[in-house]
């Protein structure tokens, strides 16, 4: 294996140090060191993270290869600074299946850019009628430990109960997409002044908390562990506040652009910016950022929905919900966060990767530990262009936008992925 030398690098926002990487691990760690045989990067100003890791990533493979596939949203996770992804269910065929979940792990091995873990279904072919093989899941090869229906609430509160119940066997988690779908037929956009005044369907907020709030009475009840997916509103992060505060045994995501971009988008009548839950307000931003910031949501996951031309690039009633988000959301939360790193690789790295149960992954970089890092130029500004991005899909809500921060190298067990920004293989 090759050895690296990273000098003069900040780890974690700390004190400049040297960093040292051979055969897989990190070997050394601290300054003036020396390794003749090594390749030396210029940390300077730069900052070395734990490899980020995304709960929550759409590679579309197998059956939507024009959107993603694996090796194209594992070469975009590298480029974002990630090491490890967890791939959503809803594939076709959907991940309901230990054939199907170990396929998507097997294609993530042979594309070795970053670890795929995939996400089985909770139930079959994500109808919400009948269980999924949770259990073959859980012991085939992919080792699957989460379970969602994303795009799709898991909305019969029996079937609930009994997936909670079931995964708390082997100590699984089911991620939920909160949406009542009674309330939200025909919903173009968040219900509030703005799609009041563009006269399109609105999804009201209560569609989200009501189900996060049945789900928490529920996981209570069961005492097994329940994730809920991209959180969206103020009154959501009060259900959870309240449940953490009870001992429930649940954790919470934010997405990168529910941080940062409003219903006010939807005025250009833009596709792009159609995503599921909806952008909401302002309000509802500050309660996120401030939950993000006190623990209330544990995790910032992408909500990676890359999408064809053709799925997007049409009338908004008839667009495909869902952004781009691997390879922006570490400027994201660098602009929300500003250079607060250790918050950063608690919400991006250290946590996912514990409620995953990835080892190896989210552990900061120290002598004998996995060589998963990214390593971070925070003084750097990009504008985003489309076309330059890894996806095969192009509808990031940040076109020629100039955001903070720029992955200058990658390593997925001591070998880069990304080296001096640019993709390795």
């Amino acid at each position: 294996m090759s050895a690296y030398l990273i000098t003069s690098v900040s780890v974690v926002g700390g004190p400049p140090t040297d960093l040292l990487i051979r055969d897989g691990l990190v070997a050394e760690v601290g300054p003036g060191l020396s390794a003749p045989d090594a390749t030396v990067v210029d940390g300077t100003g730069l900052v070395a993270l734990p490899g980020l890791v995304d709960l929550h990533t759409h590679l579309r493979e197998p059956g939507r290869e024009d959107a993603e596939t694996v090796e194209s949203g594992s070469r975009a996770a590298a480029m974002g600074g990630y090491t490890a992804v967890c791939a959503m269910a809803n594939t076709s065929p959907v991940a309901d299946t230990a054939g199907v979940v170990e396929q998507v792990w097997r294609l993530g091995r042979e594309a070795g850019l970053v670890d795929v873990q995939p996400i089985g279904a909770v139930t079959v072919g994500l109808a919400g009628e009948r269980l999924a093989e949770l259990g073959a899941m859980a012991d085939s090869a992919a080792r699957v430990r989460i379970f969602s229906d994303d795009g799709h609430c898991v909305a019969d509160p029996k079937l609930m109960r009994r997936a909670l119940e079931y995964v708390k066997a082997f100590d699984g988690i089911i991620a939920q997409h909160a949406e009542e779908p009674r309330l939200t037929e025909g919903a173009q956009m968040h219900e509030g002044e703005v799609s009041t005044r563009l006269g399109l369907i609105g999804w009201p907020a209560v569609a989200e908390e009501a189900i996060i709030a049945r789900d928490v009475l529920l996981t209570e009840h069961v005492g097994s562990r329940l994730h809920v997916c991209h959180v969206s509103t103020a009154g959501s992060v009060e259900v959870l506040r309240q449940a953490k505060a009870r001992g429930v045994r649940v954790t919470a995501e934010v997405t990168p652009h529910h941080l940062l971009l409003t219903d006010e988008r939807a005025e250009t009548y833009d596709p792009v910016f159609k995503v599921n839950p909806p952008l909401r307000t302002a309000a509802d931003i500050a309660a996120l950022r401030a939950a993000l910031a006190d623990g209330v949501i544990d995790v910032i996951a992408t909500d990676h929905a890359p999408h064809a031309v053709e799925d997007k690039e049409c009338e908004w009633a008839y667009a495909r919900p869902g952004m781009l988000g691997l390879e922006t959301a570490l400027s994201i939360a660098l602009d929300v966060l500003g250079p607060e790193w250790d918050l950063i690789a608690e919400r991006m790295s250290r946590t996912p990767a514990r409620i995953a149960g990835l080892t190896g992954h989210g552990v900061d970089p120290a002598p004998g530990v996995p060589a998963n890092l990214t390593v971070v130029d925070p003084a750097a500004r990009r504008t985003i262009e489309p076309a330059e991005l890894a996806s095969r899909s192009r509808n990031t809500p940040y076109a020629r936008m100039t955001l903070p921060g720029r992955i200058v190298a990658t390593f997925l067990r001591g070998e880069p992925t990304v080296l001096d920004g640019k993709a390795v293989k």
